[in-house]
């Protein structure tokens, strides 16, 4: 059974939407033990695994106790966990780590399903080797203007990209096709593009102060088509875009790693990377990340990157390496995932998409004594996460996307440690949070001539319409039901119910925080960052204001409340 959110123009439940909804929850909770749609739709939706681990020649943060020798090692025990469980990988050399003769004789001989490509951190040797002025603390070192391609000129970052090709391809004899970087900038990567046709790239989880670098608020998870004026926005056509898809490392947890460190300048970790005990080492975790992973109802397809760079050490990473690595395999045997390479993930997005599609990311499956439920859709106009908690709808993230956009680091490099890259935020759960109150769009209504949270069950997630996201989140203290429709360029709501609901959603945020919305007029909520414009649309509904600072209501009309996130 599909669940229509078409417009009826009724404000009340019929009784098809009560028997649908029992009959639907009741199922769920049998077959699968959490409320969820299976995907009958017909269209293929892989689960896609990418084993990525990257290579570093040395480790210079822990004085002498990590030498090369350990580094190497933690590599060949990478190796041989992957080899003994079969399970094929990607492995990304440093330019230091490529040009030492015991990873060209580990990795030159590899099967089939292993791929060796680059890692994009610029040490001493490459710069050098360019004829630039290293400018490190030690032969290779994280700060951003000088590990990072966004350090250097335009000009010097082709040439840094000439230097390590030719002599990968001196080693290995053909050009590597997947390069990952923490970030890396558009110039850098559309060189590569061009002149040597890789085909497919990765870049860092979103984060915000982790070793100095800030990336929040883009394509949230799974890949996307970069503007070839900033390559962490996804572009909105294909004709603006660089056609090489970046994938989103690491497998942050869906439901805590955005919240986490709120009101501190940087966040923690809690992601599927190996040495994290309460992530990617912890079995109860990643066992719940997998099943929600293999199980969530999920648009076109579902991501996640395992691996871990050899900089851990093996010690550090064991653990969870080898917890990881035989689930992976057995859910693989059960036909429940893909395991690609890098390259070859990148090839079948070309194959599949001539844009960046929308996809989205469930987990509705309690952890430990944690029951908050959360849905994240993405597409290439817009990125928004929902979360449900103590019973309580809230939007917690909306950013928008502009191809127009440029990065900070386009036509000049960065001269500061630390960088910056960003999106057009409309509601910025984290960043706009402290201990005391967490911002975002509260679904609200007035009962008994008090303004209250609607209160409801288990959201119930439908897959089965190609490009859309359907939630029904039947209601408590409202007697019916909530209806969520996301596309790539809207979010549709509806409340249907046997009482006449006054509801609204309600923007709360603390007023300490300065927001970028400027000016409300009509049915248009203009915002502005730095010098950049750009606004959201209200269709089927208004606004109003409040008289406390940062807060407003969105209000639907008889046929509900649509959003539209893609007019720029």
């Amino acid at each position: 059974m599909r669940i229509n959110l078409q417009n009826t123009g009724k404000s009340r439940i019929t009784i098809n939407h009560i028997i649908g909804i029992v009959t639907i929850t009741l199922m769920s909770i049998i077959c699968h033990g959490q409320p969820k749609i299976e995907n009958t739709g017909g269209v293929e939706q892989p689960r896609i695994v990418n084993i990525v681990n990257f290579i570093r020649l040395l480790e210079p943060r822990y004085n002498s106790r990590i030498t090369e020798e350990i580094l190497y090692q933690t590599v060949v025990s990478q190796l041989d966990l992957m080899k003994k469980y079969r399970v094929g990988g990607t492995f990304l050399l440093q330019y230091d780590a490529l040009m030492d003769s015991r990873y060209q004789k580990l990795l030159k001989e590899l099967p089939a399903e292993y791929e060796v490509g680059a890692w994009w951190e610029i040490p001493q040797p490459l710069v050098e080797k360019a004829g630039l002025k290293w400018r490190g603390r030690y032969s290779w070192d994280w700060h951003a203007n000088v590990g990072f391609s966004i350090g250097y000129t335009p000009n010097e970052r082709e040439k840094l990209v000439d230097i390590y090709f030719e002599d990968f391809k001196k080693i290995f004899g053909y050009y590597p096709k997947s390069v990952g970087s923490w970030f890396i900038d558009e110039v850098t990567l559309n060189h590569m593009y061009e002149k040597y046709g890789i085909i497919a790239s990765c870049n860092c989880r979103d984060q915000i102060g982790t070793d100095g670098y800030t990336i929040w608020g883009g394509y949230w998870n799974q890949g996307y088509y970069p503007s070839q004026v900033n390559s962490y926005m996804p572009a909105q056509n294909s004709e603006n875009q660089i056609p090489v898809p970046i994938f989103r490392m690491l497998g942050s947890d869906p439901v805590r790693q955005y919240d986490d460190g709120i009101g501190k300048l940087k966040q923690g970790v809690i992601t599927l990377e190996p040495v994290y005990k309460n992530g990617g080492g912890d079995s109860a975790w990643v066992n719940w990340y997998f099943n929600e992973f293999v199980e969530g109802p999920c648009i076109n397809y579902a991501y996640v990157q395992s691996g871990q760079e050899n900089s851990f050490t093996w010690a550090k990473m064991e653990k969870g390496f080898t917890i990881q690595i035989p689930l992976i395999a057995k859910l693989r045997g059960e036909g429940k995932i893909k395991v690609k390479t890098l390259a070859e993930s990148g090839a079948w997005f070309k194959k599949n998409f001539k844009v960046t599609p929308p996809t989205s990311l469930t987990a509705l499956g309690k952890f430990a004594n944690d029951d908050r439920k959360t849905v994240w859709f993405n597409s290439r106009f817009y990125r928004t996460n929902i979360i449900w908690e103590k019973g309580s709808l809230r939007f917690r993230d909306i950013h928008l996307f502009d191809e127009k956009l440029q990065s900070d680091y386009l036509n000049k490099n960065n001269e500061l440690t630390t960088c910056n890259y960003y999106t057009l935020p409309f509601v910025d759960g984290k960043s706009w949070s402290d201990s005391n109150h967490y911002a975002g769009l509260y679904l609200k209504s007035i009962l008994n001539g008090k303004e209250v949270l609607l209160e409801g069950g288990m959201p119930i997630v439908n897959d089965t319409r190609e490009g859309t996201l359907k939630i029904l989140w039947p209601l408590k203290n409202a007697e019916g039901v909530f209806l969520i429709e996301m596309n790539e360029r809207e979010i549709k709501m509806k409340l249907e119910s046997k009482l006449l609901i006054d509801w609204f959603l309600e923007f709360e945020v603390s007023e300490r925080f300065d927001l970028p919305i400027k000016n409300m007029n009509e049915n248009r909520i203009e915002c502005k960052l730095k010098e950049h414009v750009y606004n959201v649309y209200i269709k089927n509904g208004s606004y109003s204001t409040s008289e406390k600072r940062g807060y407003y209501k969105l209000l639907p009309e008889k046929e509900g409340l649509i959003i539209d996130l893609s007019i720029r």
